[in-house]
């Protein structure tokens, strides 16, 4: 319990500094301390990493949780309404059996996919396991003219199923 208060006042006094820091991005209803409030309410544990995405033209952050029994969580939340709209678990790699047992599209390929539908460098991959069960490959990529684009492809079917502009990043890859 100790531990997960420590990692919620760590996370609050981060974001407040970086709200302060970035205060020339996007301007949001929700600040990124109350949507980190939430996503720690959701999964309370460690911020390992955030992000703030463009998602069908909202600002979205997306927190990186690691929880006291090991496992990462990505929770989004929504800018406009401070709510928090996914819930993804990260796994360590395609050969989870989480992951693998969704699988039909290989690494290679969904990076082909990803990489057709916008051309540059992969910089990032995350293996999902999204709220119902699917799996998916997420790759970070910096684009030809330096921009960074968050790319979901299914694991099972192989289409892109999200494309967001990605803002900034804070925290490791």
């Amino acid at each position: 319990m100790k531990t997960s208060t420590l990692f919620a006042a760590t996370g609050l006094l981060f974001a407040a500094h970086f709200s302060t820091a970035y205060a020339q991005y996007p301007q949001t209803k929700f600040s990124i301390e109350h949507c980190l409030h939430e996503a720690l309410a959701v999964k309370n544990g460690g911020l390992v990493k955030v992000e703030l995405k463009i998602e069908n033209n909202v600002p979205t952050y997306e927190f990186d949780i690691e929880t006291a029994d090991g496992k990462a969580w990505d929770i989004e939340c929504n800018t406009e309404t401070g709510k928090i709209t996914e819930i993804e678990q990260e796994v360590k790699n395609a050969d989870d059996p989480l992951f693998k047992a969704k699988r039909k599209v290989s690494e290679d390929e969904a990076r082909k996919i990803a990489l057709t539908a916008y051309e540059g460098e992969i910089i990032e991959v995350e293996y999902e396991i999204e709220e119902d069960g699917a799996a998916s490959y997420e790759f970070d990529i910096k684009t030809k003219n330096g921009k960074e684009m968050k790319v979901e492809v299914d694991a099972t079917s192989g289409k892109i199923v999200e494309a967001n502009a990605e803002i900034y990043q804070i925290g490791g890859e």
